[in-house]
């Protein structure tokens, strides 16, 4: 996903100023907002079995 439309689906969830924040942040930001687990570019990437995730090409 394209940075830009990451950032505006941030500040949907109300996430403001989201140029102080790298790709990263705004997406587990993101994940937080949304109750989701906080996995973006982490460790369990490797064994993540979330195959319908929006953020999985961009994880991997």
């Amino acid at each position: 996903m394209r940075l830009l439309e990451i950032e505006k689906r941030a500040r949907s969830l109300g996430i403001n100023e989201t140029w102080k924040y790298s790709k990263k942040e705004l997406i587990t930001g993101i994940q937080r907002k949304e109750g989701n687990k906080e996995c973006f570019a982490t460790r369990t990437r490797f064994v993540c079995g979330q195959m319908n995730c929006c953020w999985k090409s961009d994880c991997t």
